[in-house]
């Protein structure tokens, strides 16, 4: 990498590239000198470079803006460039609704203002022209409410610009800043205020509580609001121009080109409930709330920080794992080292617990965020380990009112979390829950712990770790391995379906084909047996063959795939196969849902089927003590969905080879007709066409270009038939799964009259918790290993007591996983009308 590259990417940073310095100004004159050196023989790489550092690195963005600002006195035209390319960036990101670049390109804007390279007074114009399309779009006359969202999106970027400008605007260009400031208090006063009351972390959030009552946008105005008395001072922002403001203000301010914003859509024809949620549905995927804030520790943990610096260095962590998330050390490194004077390790594990547990989904991977967690805990061995203990505690004592998927996803990550660090962990603390009831979601939360830790390790080697709370082995999954019915290695008795058993086996072992297994049923065991015992006998067979490793079960599936097919051709025998699956792996819940995942996999069982066993009686039982039967429904719902999702891609991207096959053959095609209409001479004479050899040549390509369209218009048309059917399927699993969740919601749900509100359905046991959750959230965590100085190691019966029956648990947790479904799949639900409307009635219950 060139040394300027270098400098360029490490600005800022303790790195061997500044000699150890940790200077700003230091960093900025020598990055400056050598970009000033290569000026004039690498300009073109040094614009989409620095471009580039400054969009994926915002971080660093006042050190950047303030280098361009140098630069801008040795070559103005340089620079000029440089705005007129953020300016074709910035429309082009308005256009397509890329938020993120939106957001830190007026961010970059507004530092190159400070840095005397931008008017002022363009700047403002960018921003009346966001505001006046946020005011028209939320206009009930002139515009579209429905897309609320993108308004929204457009005023808040703007008020983030102002930690970053603020000052130097009110300095400038006081008058229009202010009128700026008045619209958005306007906008505020007309637009409706927004409930994030389904994509809550708890189901306890109090309609009066402070964070209901204000949403994203109206805090960060309140924010900007006590910026502005405080005289627009922010910590968590540098401010490097100042250091060189003498010579900064000797350059030219370059004006900023005008922009303007898409049109949004238009109102729904027919005024409806339904179309304007749709519409609203769509402007909020494409211009999402960046964030929820977690509030996991009590505000004495960063009551020294302003309002404007938590939403500042929120912004940092949220740029750092958005733009470095390839690079998890790379992203760990920038974490811990952002440009801020304060500590901020409690706020980093707020903000990193907030992505991961985001609904309806996270930004990326749960996994990502889990080895960024293990690598900050190694960046920071004496800080970072005990403040994400603090948080696990702290949404331990939580976890009753946490929604279930935000409870699946902390599931998976602590297990995870745990077998990068030994499974150490204090479980004495927790080693109370063995005296609440077994549905009791703290209970409920150790036990699926311990069955996902089992899964990354071995039994063994968790109840070692476990061996400071014995006890808990009560919780830990069956040691045992298979349970195959018709084994005979424990001398017990031999039937007649064992010996079948073993004829089977040995008749697979000895490599007999598919067909010649069914001959063998057909012929001799289903007339002789039944259905019932055909099925319990070749089905267990066949998995005990395919029960040492996972690469054997997919062979004897490849293999012996057909024979199970023909057994279980239908729904009704699918869910019987189901049950003998689940039955021989009962001691093994990843093996069972392994199987299954595969058996759809093969198509020898439908999603339904897996709908119909999933709410079978001896599964709904399990519904609020287990999470098996919820692994393998999401995993079928998940799988349907993602072959839609595939289909939709290939489909795209086929249409966009139909495009250029259309070019090519119309080209070619073109290139034939101008050769066949030249006139050549021939021995003297003028003949039509050129020579034959060429002729040739461009009819077979002609041929060849038409051939290559028909093909891929025919396999085109061939994907949208597979996805107009995987749709129809896709309707029909989503109404048979509403449909299953009705009925036994139905069954077991209070009268309305006596709950008609989750944490009404809570009390009517009793009181929701003796725990007193309130002082637990005021937990200390200040000691090495991050354990409450407030509370128990221990816990105790007297203080930690779940009343809440069992009946009401189960219509608690079945409903919080009628609400997870919905969310998650709420684009293909919405396409999905009656089973969408079943939803709607089902939610009725929820609050």
């Amino acid at each position: 990498m060139s040394s300027w590259k270098s400098l360029l990417l490490r600005i800022g940073d303790k790195c061997p590239e500044y000699s150890s310095s940790s200077e700003f100004k230091d960093h900025i004159e020598t990055c400056y000198g050598a970009l000033r050196r290569e000026l004039e023989h690498s300009s073109n790489d040094i614009l989409p470079f620095l471009l580039q550092c400054a969009e994926q690195l915002p971080h660093k963005i006042p050190l950047y803006g303030t280098v361009v600002g140098l630069l801008n006195l040795e070559d103005e035209d340089f620079v000029k460039t440089i705005v007129e390319n953020t300016q074709t960036s910035f429309q082009e990101a308005l256009d397509s609704g890329n938020c993120d670049r939106i957001r830190i390109l007026m961010r970059f804007l507004t530092v190159l203002m400070c840095s005397k390279v931008l008017q002022p007074a363009s700047l403002v114009v960018v921003f009346e022209t966001l505001l006046s399309s946020a005011a028209t779009t939320v206009d009930e006359e002139k515009g579209n409410p429905s897309w609320q969202a993108c308004a929204d999106f457009y005023v808040t970027c703007i008020l983030s610009c102002l930690p970053w400008g603020g000052a130097e605007l009110m300095e400038q260009v006081p008058e229009e800043i202010e009128r700026v400031m008045v619209g958005i208090e306007a906008y505020l006063s007309i637009r409706r205020h927004t409930s994030d009351s389904g994509l809550s972390f708890f189901e306890d959030d109090e309609p009066g509580g402070d964070l209901v009552e204000k949403d994203f946008l109206e805090d960060l105005w309140e924010r900007i609001q006590v910026l502005s008395s405080n005289g627009w001072k922010v910590e968590s922002v540098p401010r490097p121009h100042l250091s060189f403001e003498a010579q900064l203000v000797a350059g030219k301010s370059h004006e900023f080109g005008p922009i303007s914003c898409p049109e949004q859509p238009d109102p729904p024809s027919t005024i409806s409930a339904v179309a304007y949620g749709k519409q609203k549905h769509e402007a909020e995927l494409k211009y999402p709330q960046r964030t929820r804030r977690l509030n996991i520790f009590p505000a004495s943990k960063t009551e020294d920080l302003q309002p404007i610096d938590r939403f500042v260095v929120e912004e940092y962590l949220l740029d750092v794992l958005l733009f470095l998330n390839g690079c998890r050390k790379e992203c760990a490194s920038f974490m811990v080292g952002l440009p801020v004077p304060f500590r901020y390790e409690y706020l980093m594990a707020e903000t990193i617990f907030s992505q991961l547990l985001l609904l309806p989904q996270p930004p990326f991977r749960p996994i990502y965020y889990t080895l960024v967690i293990m690598d900050l805990c190694k960046a920071l061995p004496g800080a970072f380990p005990a403040v994400v203990a603090g948080a696990v505690r702290a949404l331990f004592d939580k976890i009753a009112d946490l929604d279930m998927e935000c409870r699946t996803r902390l599931i998976l990550w602590f297990s995870h979390h745990l077998s990068n660090f030994q499974f150490i962990w204090p479980w004495e603390e927790w080693a109370y829950v063995l005296d609440l009831p077994n549905w009791a979601p703290q209970r409920v939360f150790v036990q699926e712990v311990l069955e996902r830790e089992v899964r990354l390790s071995y039994w063994d080697k968790i109840k070692q770790s476990i061996e400071n709370a014995p006890a808990l082995e009560e919780l830990l999954p069956p040691k045992g391995g298979p349970n195959f019915k018709y084994s005979v290695e424990d001398g017990g008795e031999r039937t007649e379906q064992h010996a079948i058993s073993a004829e089977i086996s040995n008749k697979v072992k000895g490599r007999q084909t598919a067909h010649e297994i069914i001959s063998l049923i057909e012929e001799n065991i289903y007339p002789a047996h039944g259905l019932e015992i055909t099925l319990s006998v070749v089905v267990q067979t066949l998995l005990d063959i395919g029960s040492k490793s996972f690469t054997h079960l997919i062979t004897v599936l490849e293999r012996y795939g057909q024979v199970i097919a023909k057994i279980c051709p239908d729904q009704d025998k699918q869910v019987m196969l189901i049950a003998e699956v689940s039955s021989y792996w009962k001691n093994n819940a990843q093996m069972t849902s392994i199987a299954i995942d595969r058996m759809m996999g093969y198509r020898l069982i439908s999603n339904l089927a897996i709908v119909r066993w999933v709410f079978s009686p001896e599964n709904i039982g399990q519904f609020h003590i287990s999470d098996r039967p919820w692994e393998i429904l999401r995993n079928a719902v998940s799988k349907t969905y993602n072959r839609i999702t595939d289909l939709r891609k290939e489909i795209s991207s086929l249409k966009k080879g139909v495009i250029s096959a259309e070019e090519a053959a119309s080209k070619a095609k073109a290139a034939l007709e101008a050769a066949e209409s030249k006139l050549t001479l021939v021995e003297g004479e003028p003949v039509l066409g050129e020579n034959p050899a060429r002729l040739k040549s461009l009819k077979t390509q002609a041929e060849k270009a038409k051939e290559e369209e028909v093909s891929i218009h025919d396999s085109l048309q061939a994907k949208e038939a597979l996805l107009a059917r995987a749709l129809d399927e896709n309707e029909v699993l989503f109404l048979s799964l509403y449909k299953n969740f009705s009925n036994v919601l139905v069954e077991r749900l209070p009268d309305a009259s006596r709950a008609g509100t989750l944490q009404a359905l809570k009390s009517i046991h009793g009181d929701s918790m003796a725990v007193d959750l309130e002082e637990s959230s005021t937990m200390e965590v200040d000691d090495e290993n991050g354990r409450p100085k407030k509370s128990q190691p221990n816990g105790s019966k007297a203080t930690n007591i779940y009343n809440v029956g069992e009946k009401e648990q189960w219509c608690l947790s079945t409903l919080g996983y009628v609400k997870a479904f919905s969310r998650q799949y709420a684009s293909e639900s919405n396409s999905t009308r009656p089973s969408f409307w079943l939803l709607v009635g089902i939610s009725l219950l929820t609050p």
